[in-house]
């Protein structure tokens, strides 16, 4: 019997830090935690321009706008999420309460999609915001800072959100679109509860990971702290519904987030009285700017892209027939799937070489990749016919460099942040990454809105010019700001310090 529970007992942090061989093994449960909430999460990002559209009637700038305000809240109760777990709630808590609001939404949508959408919407907003962070911010604590292994770590742990957003990017289009939008919102609520089972049976192998921050305080103050979370979390619900369905509403609370965000990160950076620490959460700042650049354009995908998939592309994909929209959704997963440990592994050849590019100056061939891609979405026009159709291949092979582009950046992204962020702050930090996604989302709709034609009688032909020539215009912009990245580089690095 001694035995048994000796099997069991919960590990300490340096238990599970000093690890051997290339992985800890508290990475696996994470990874099938975060694929199937990646699979709600993708899944339901891709099916909602096109479902705004052809369920309310929107033309393609409104559809745009509402998408990027979804996305934007999204990604900016992340970051308030963050705050709550790393001062209350911790983010063992925070992630199973945000899993159990995101099942929630789902379920109310499939009950009515077109009566209850933005109710359901409201409470994925809300969930997702308690669960994203979090669990990033428990891959980091698996390592001690100086752990060579992180990056390694945050790649599998990438892998993990591309095999969930692969399955859910197709599957939920296809049962949107050729069997019912019930079906597609409820699949993405019945792997949600999956991923909630598995965190609940494997979370004590965390040990002291993700534990409560207020675990020194008295057991009633916590319960008290922890409820008023919870309460003034569904509180919020109304007024995100008002902002989601007015997106007039979304301007203003993402004029005045941001500064507010900016403003904690410099109270909390100035307090900590430590120029070396303060120079790194600066740098950090500096991949967080650029990070907001390049979702404005990587985001195209679920908003402006997804309504030129619908309308302007073939259903011919080499020698296969298939809904572009499947491609649009879940290429670039598939592609990152593929070519991820390529890129590592030409990543370590160019080390032994003594040629690896810093993490300054990948981030820049990121963005570098990023235009060569919106160039070739620009030169699907002309591959068109007469009425607009053009090509799927030329639309997918700018995928593939989309691909090369992200994993420049994504999988190392998350990673430097927990490397230039101390302990009592990675929250906050996490949360701050996030919220550059929803600045992201919200130009990206800007951007999106800007290139569409707002007329209903407009052609596909028109559609198309008017699409390509926005790619046009990002892949330009996507270009400068690369080579302002490249050449900014050793400023960077000297903030960094030995962070590499």
């Amino acid at each position: 019997m001694e035995i048994a529970q000796e099997t069991v007992k919960t590990p300490t942090l340096e238990d599970i830090q000093n690890f051997s061989g290339k992985y800890p093994k508290q990475i696996w449960s994470l990874f099938m935690v975060e694929m199937w909430e990646r699979f709600c999460f993708y899944g339901m990002r891709g099916i909602l321009t096109i479902f705004m559209v052809g369920q309310f009637g929107m033309l393609d700038g409104e559809a745009n706008s509402k998408y990027a305000a979804i996305q934007a809240f999204v990604y900016a109760f992340t970051f308030i999420g963050g705050i709550l777990a790393d001062k209350i709630l911790g983010f063992k808590k925070s992630l199973f309460f945000g899993g159990l609001i995101m099942i929630l939404g789902n379920v109310i949508i499939a009950i009515s999609p077109k009566e209850f959408f933005y109710i359901g919407i409201t409470l994925s907003i809300i969930g997702t915001g308690f669960f994203k962070p979090n669990i990033s911010s428990m891959v980091g604590d698996l390592y001690k800072d100086d752990d060579s292994r992180r990056d390694a770590g945050f790649g599998l742990f990438y892998a993990g959100i591309n095999f969930g957003a692969l399955l859910g990017g197709a599957l939920c289009v296809y049962l949107g679109k050729y069997v019912s939008w019930s079906s597609a919102f409820l699949a993405a609520a019945i792997v949600m509860v999956i991923g909630l089972i598995t965190f609940w049976f494997t979370k004590k192998h965390l040990g002291p990971i993700g534990d409560s921050p207020l675990k020194d305080a008295t057991p009633s103050s916590r319960r008290i702290k922890e409820f008023s979370v919870y309460v003034l979390s569904l509180i919020t619900i109304p007024f995100i519904l008002i902002m989601v369905q007015d997106t007039k509403y979304t301007d203003y609370f993402m004029y005045t987030i941001g500064p507010l965000a900016f403003i904690y990160f410099l109270y909390e950076t100035l307090k900590l009285k430590d120029r070396k620490l303060q120079k790194k959460l600066f740098a950090a700042m500096i991949f967080i700017i650029f990070y907001i650049i390049f979702n404005a354009f990587f985001e195209q995908s679920g908003g402006s892209l997804s309504l030129f998939a619908e309308k302007n592309l073939t259903h011919t994909l080499l020698f296969f027939n298939i809904d572009p929209n499947i491609v649009n959704n879940s290429s670039n997963s598939f592609f990152v799937i593929i070519f991820s440990s390529l890129v590592g592994l030409a990543w370590l050849w160019m080390s032994k070489k003594k040629i690896e590019p810093n993490t300054v100056v990948k981030f820049g061939i990121g963005f570098l990749f990023l235009a060569a891609a919106f160039f070739l979405f620009y030169y699907t026009r002309f591959f068109a016919d007469a009425n607009g159709i053009t090509s799927l291949n030329i639309f997918t092979l700018a995928y593939l460099v989309i691909t090369f582009g992200e994993l420049c950046l994504g999988p190392i992204g998350m990673s430097i942040i927990t490397k230039l962020s101390p302990k009592r702050l990675t929250g906050m930090m996490m949360g701050l990454w996030f919220l550059a996604s929803a600045y992201g989302q919200y130009a990206a709709g800007i951007f999106g809105k800007e290139m569409s034609i707002e007329r209903k009688d407009a052609t596909l032909l028109e559609k198309l010019f008017a699409y390509t020539e926005g790619y046009k215009q990002l892949a330009v912009y996507a270009l400068i700001a690369g080579i302002v990245l490249i050449v900014i580089s050793p400023l960077v690095r000297k903030l960094m310090q030995e962070v590499k």
